[in-house]
């Protein structure tokens, strides 16, 4: 009945979109065969599964009006799909509505943080269950508020207004501000201000964003997260690099961790080469509480490494394979960030996949 639902409203507002002109619909289907192990699930025994995973396909339109004098009005809405299953909803991803000119962009909605999307493009297996969200950035939320997740920093953020500067000489700016509506009753009030500097031109592309979490963890409590990344293009070959650094503070005291990725990727004609790998390294300072993944102590980092290949039938459809692993350390239980298995300490997760991807 929901999926019913679902569709016929999304039939609806396609038919109206169209009239309107200047429309596109467009979507991602990505669909997978996977069989995922771990030496320790929740209850500390093997676990081994065959099953079919929906990587985030997804299902949207967006469009412009154009309103005179160089300002543009702007709008998108996108949704999930499941193809495997049937369900989906109809404006649960990125979805806004705003102006744009000389200006930049300004709009209001539901959308991935600059944080987020100034790195997300950097790592080849983003997003699957081999993306880098298991190690960077403390998982994923793929819809959140500012209760509703506590711990991730890769983040699509309800209730936000944003802005994106024109780009000068290949820098561009990019913020983002989740509006402070919830007040939860330990006193907080807690609130998302999100920042990035992007350098886009030729060859090179960099970044350095920083986020702030205020409130998060209770009244007076700031948690934040910095990173720096680069990547160089030389031909058909791609080498990019992230260094990350999260900070929360705790009733207990501060909780520091330190995260870097690394990827490779090469094309030959239709066929492609993927290279990851993410490591995070012991979590430091006084608290005693765990946040997402994260906990400090000594043997409390991770690693996580992705080979695999795809093949590109055309500009829009293409077969992909991969094999990855991630190892955690005797005190350390990261775990898929999409896909998850849940895992017990000391937990080695593998995951083998074949799948297909369409894009329209």
């Amino acid at each position: 009945m929901k999926s019913t639902i679902f569709f016929g409203c999304l039939a609806l507002a396609c038919g109206a979109a169209a009239a309107q002109g200047n429309v596109t619909i467009y979507g991602r289907l990505n669909v997978a065969l996977e069989r995922a192990e771990t030496s320790a699930n929740a209850a500390g025994r093997p676990l081994g599964l065959t099953r079919m995973v929906n990587n985030r396909s997804v299902f949207g339109f967006r469009g412009v009006e154009d309103l005179g004098g160089g300002m543009r009005a702007v709008f998108q809405i996108e949704g999930t799909l499941s193809p495997d299953t049937g369900e989906g909803s109809p404006a649960q991803r990125d979805t806004r509505v705003g102006l744009e000119g000389g200006f930049g962009a300004l709009f209001l909605g539901h959308w991935t943080t600059p944080y987020n999307n100034a790195t997300s493009g950097l790592d080849p297996f983003y997003p699957t269950t081999a993306g880098y969200m298991s190690i960077m950035g403390n998982g994923s939320g793929s819809t959140v508020d500012n209760v509703g997740n506590l711990s991730s920093f890769d983040r699509r953020q309800q209730n936000s207004v944003s802005w994106y500067s024109p780009a000068w000489r290949g820098l561009s700016l990019r913020a983002a501000h989740g509006v402070g509506e919830e007040r939860p009753a330990n006193g907080a009030k807690p609130s998302l201000t999100s920042l990035a500097a992007v350098y886009e031109q030729g060859p090179w592309y960099a970044t350095l964003a920083h986020e702030l979490h205020r409130d998060y963890q209770g009244a007076g409590r700031d948690d934040t997260g910095t990173k720096l990344a680069a990547a160089y293009r030389f031909g058909d070959t791609r080498v990019a690099a992230i260094v990350e650094k999260l900070a929360y503070e705790t009733a207990t005291g501060k909780l520091d961790s330190r995260q870097a990725h690394l990827s490779v990727t090469h094309q030959i004609g239709p066929h492609g080469l993927r290279f990851g790998v993410a490591r995070a390294g012991d979590g430091k300072g006084a608290s005693t509480q765990k946040i997402g993944y994260l906990k400090k102590g000594a043997d409390t980092g991770a690693t996580h490494y992705t080979l695999g290949y795809d093949y590109a039938f055309s500009k829009r459809t293409s077969a992909f394979v991969y094999h990855t692993r991630l190892d955690n350390e005797a005190n350390a239980a990261h775990d898929f960030a999409i896909n998850g298995l849940t895992v017990s300490p000391g937990a080695t997760l593998k995951g083998t996949a074949a799948g297909l991807r369409h894009s329209f």
